[in-house]
């Protein structure tokens, strides 16, 4: 189990080293950009870390879409309302920091 423990937290260390973007979760509102990978690390509340990237990928959070951060709550910034590829979606900032994503100079 301790190869495991070892093995993912190289993965981890990794994937960070490696990815040129930002977690959406701390994206402010306006912005603008490409994502570049999901990356959930840990079970969120219950669910497993494949169910959350499943339930990710399938609202269109995939490698390459084009986002935009539209609004934000008002309590905390969370949730937020970002537009993926022409459909509008809310998510909480949490599921949001497994969104890797990298700005872009021109709106959506």
């Amino acid at each position: 189990m301790t190869d495991t423990v070892a093995s993912t937290a190289s993965w981890t260390d990794t994937v960070a080293s490696t990815a040129s973007g930002m977690p959406l979760g701390q994206a402010n509102r306006g912005f603008c950009g490409r994502i570049d990978a999901i990356h959930v690390g840990e079970d969120v509340h219950g669910l497993a870390a494949p169910e959350i990237e499943r339930r990710l990928l399938e609202l269109g959070f995939v490698e390459g879409a084009e986002i935009k951060v539209l609004h934000e709550g008002p309590i905390g910034r969370d949730p937020i309302a970002v537009r993926i590829n022409g459909t509008t979606i809310a998510l909480r900032r949490r599921e949001a920091m497994a969104i890797l994503v990298t700005s872009s100079n021109r709106p959506l």
